[in-house]
């Protein structure tokens, strides 16, 4: 008898030792937010920012290890912890060769939108499967999982395959919609939230020196590029968070929320800006708001966060003039022009390119083939002239990848975790560091540190809070949240779990 009632009293101390699993994961994205916004601005964060800084488990040095850094690949990698070789979203736009056609990250013809007219979206081009499908399958009909953007693919890419929805913001017609790969109409509730045409209350709204249009598209596209825009996601995200009645299930739910307007306010004025310093005072304001909603929803004793940001930013040309940097800007369509002018010049006139985005080019192969030019030879030829282009840095060509000939260095090790045989272009070009390939202010998508240090914080049961300095990867968090909510690590998940902060 004695015997038992020592097991049962070790039995009861480890029960009582061991974390307390979520009922909700709140898997937060800022979108463009470097790391140092969090360090250049502490002083003044008194909301959803100091929370998590004091009380989460901060890491100082966390990294993307892909390229490019850009939006569909940050959401991408956030939650599936896979790299875009595994993964398959290569950009947030590519050539698709098997389809013929250019295609985005998310696009998807045998959809339709709902809440507007046109094709709709999924998350049919990613290739594995997230924390949220890992959820679902271990708990059948147990967990729900959520995910809300500005963006289609911010809102589609971290939920996954089985998410319950994903929602974003319309711009044409100033509503949150979805698509029928989730659902056939839109749910009751979305539909009073829109009636309610939250986006027009904003008519004339200030900030700073900048005042919102009036009506119409012009209205909904300022909002998106204002503090406004995370207001009103956060907004969508409470009324989801009751709606959906996450946190409350028999097993954990997942929310994504990603919070894009960070990144058109730094596309269009710098992070140096007080454009950007103002938004990213005004996010702390907003996580807080939603902290709270969570907070009395569920109880965020009950909630596991963790904060990311999809990638950084470079400084902006001009920033970097005044302070005596390296760098420059050249038009997002000068590399391919000089691509062009040589192919053409070296084998005749033709339509050489299919298209080019980011740093990437796609060739025409059926040009390549009907004259019977070898394909790796009017590659290299396209490198080349790329590579002649003043302040490109380096250049890769879809063979040399496909050989795994590259330089073993950090930039090196980017480029080839993101090399897929199926949808990797046909040449890739860098620009020098600080070098823009852009039309707009400022831009990001290289592997450098400007674009590829972001913020990882966790907080809630489980976590020690503190600041940590080991070098991790973003890829990190995916697996993370997998042994913590007790369930099968994603598929294509390259990380680690990050022990070190995991209380014993």
């Amino acid at each position: 008898m004695k015997k038992i009632l020592v097991c049962l009293l070790a039995a009861a101390t480890l029960a009582a030792a061991a974390p307390k699993k979520p009922k909700l994961v709140i898997a937060i994205v800022i979108d463009q937010f470097r790391y140092d916004y969090l360090t250049r601005f502490r002083s003044e964060y008194t909301a959803g920012f100091d929370r998590l800084l004091t009380h989460g488990a901060v890491f100082i040095d966390a990294r993307y290890i892909h390229f490019p850094n850009v939006t569909a690949v940050g959401h991408s990698a956030f939650l599936t912890g896979a790299t875009p070789s595994i993964s398959g979203i290569v950009a947030n736009d590519w050539f698709d060769r098997e389809e013929h056609k250019h295609v985005t990250s998310v696009s998807d013809t045998s959809t339709k939108l709902l809440g507007d007219s046109g094709d709709g979206s999924s998350p049919r081009r990613l290739l594995v499967d997230t924390v949220g499908d890992e959820l679902k399958m271990g708990n059948p009909g147990k967990s729900h999982v959520v995910g809300i953007s500005l963006k289609d693919r911010a809102a589609i890419l971290p939920a996954g395959h089985s998410a319950d929805a994903a929602y974003w913001f319309d711009a044409k017609v100033g509503s949150f919609v979805s698509s029928t790969y989730y659902f056939q109409d839109l749910p009751g509730w979305v539909k009073d939230f829109n009636a309610t045409r939250p986006a027009d209350r904003y008519q004339g709204a200030t900030w700073l020196n900048h005042t919102i249009p009036a009506s119409g598209k012009a209205l909904y596209d300022a909002i998106d590029a204002s503090p406004f825009g995370n207001d009103l996601v956060e907004a969508f995200a409470e009324r989801a968070l009751a709606a959906e009645q996450l946190g409350k299930h028999q097993a954990a739910d997942l929310l994504a929320v990603s919070f894009s307007s960070n990144d058109y306010v730094g596309h269009a004025h710098g992070p140096y800006s007080e454009e950007e310093h103002e938004t990213t005072i005004r996010t702390d304001k907003v996580l807080e708001k939603f902290f709270q909603a969570v907070d009395a929803q569920v109880g965020l004793d009950n909630v596991l966060i963790v904060l990311t940001g999809d990638h950084g930013v470079a400084p902006s040309a001009e920033d970097d003039a005044a302070n005596h940097m390296p760098g420059g800007r050249m038009p997002s369509d000068t590399v391919r022009k000089a691509v062009q002018a040589a192919l053409s010049k070296k084998y005749g006139e033709g339509d050489w390119i299919l298209g080019s985005w980011d740093l990437s080019i796609y060739l025409n192969q059926e040009t390549v083939a009907a004259r019977h030019l070898d394909l790796p030879e009017v590659r290299r030829a396209a490198a080349d002239a790329a590579f002649a282009v003043p302040h490109v840095f380096r250049t890769y060509t879809y063979d040399q990848l496909a050989a795994g000939a590259y330089a073993n260095d950090d930039v090196g090790r980017r480029i080839i975790n993101s090399f897929n045989a199926r949808r990797s272009p046909d040449v890739i070009f860098l620009p020098e560091p600080y070098w823009l390939v852009t039309n707009s202010t400022t831009t990001h998508g290289t592997p450098f540190g400007y674009d590829n240090h972001v913020p990882v914080i966790f907080m809630g049961p489980g976590i020690r809070p503190g600041r940590y300095s080991e070098p991790i990867a973003v890829n990190d968090i995916a697996p993370t949240l997998a042994s913590m909510l007790d369930v099968e690590t994603p598929s294509g998940s390259v990380g680690r779990i990050l022990s070190e902060m995991l209380t014993p």
